[in-house]
């Protein structure tokens, strides 16, 4: 496949944005962006809860999606329990018995693969609120055209076009070292796991496969990028305190 319609070829990114600390109330928030898709999130707590919530091993991780416009549909709540899974999987709950960590997404435009961008500003938004993360995570998405063509990051209108396509989420590795972090997920080292596969439609092993590799890849510069970004931020705190 020659260039692509914005200009990319098939295995470019969008270009990336984050910017931590945007909303007062919340405890954390971030906002992510692949170009034109935008999200939000805010992250609160935790607080204390009780009754048939409380836990008194760890605490409870709840997930709400608000969309562009309109009431939280199926796929919403798909995206919820997605968003859900993938991000108690880095967090170390145990260290907050018996409260609430609340993670607001508020989708601000979505112009494709929107998931992986809700889950990259929700990560950044955790750290911004200095909850205890094992491990960072990067999530992209990859696609599958209709001529067996694969494309990195797509586009809402390119996703309309494909056959088939997946979203992941990778660990990765913090920039420091922290009590309970990650060096392997089911015995697998850390470089080789995987948190979350998603996939919508009908694709072949070898094109899941092919899909795997170009996510990975692209997980190493979405890592990259965080972690600048979260450094560039800290020292702007550091310089200003």
């Amino acid at each position: 496949m020659g260039t692509r319609s914005d200009g990319r070829t098939s295995n470019h990114l969008r270009p990336l944005t984050c910017s931590r600390g945007l909303l007062h109330r919340a405890d954390g928030s971030a906002r992510w962006s692949h170009d034109n898709t935008i999200v939000v999130a805010a992250v609160y707590g935790p607080k204390a809860v009780s009754g048939r919530r409380e836990n008194a091993e760890r605490a409870i991780l709840e997930v709400t999606w608000k969309p562009k416009s309109g009431i939280a549909a199926n796929a919403e709540k798909e995206s919820e329990l997605i968003l859900r899974r993938s991000l108690e999987y880095i967090m170390i709950a145990s260290l907050h018995p018996n409260t609430a960590i609340s993670v607001i997404i508020q989708v601000i435009n979505d112009d494709g693969a929107v998931v992986p961008c809700a889950l990259n500003a929700a990560c950044a938004a955790l750290v911004d609120a200095g909850i205890p993360l094992r491990n960072l995570l990067a999530a992209i998405s990859c696609g599958v055209t209709k001529t067996g063509d694969i494309l990195l990051d797509p586009t809402k209108r390119e996703e309309q076009q494909l056959s088939a396509h997946v979203c992941f989420v990778f660990p990765c590795r913090p920039t420091l070292a922290t009590p309970g972090t990650l060096k392997s997920i089911d015995g697998e080292p850390l470089e080789h796991a995987i948190i979350t596969s998603l996939t919508k439609g009908a694709m072949s092993v070898d094109d899941y496969l092919n899909c795997l590799e170009r996510g990975r890849a692209a997980s190493y510069k979405i890592t990259e990028f965080a972690r600048t970004s979260l450094e560039r931020a800290q020292r702007i705190v550091e310089t200003t305190s």
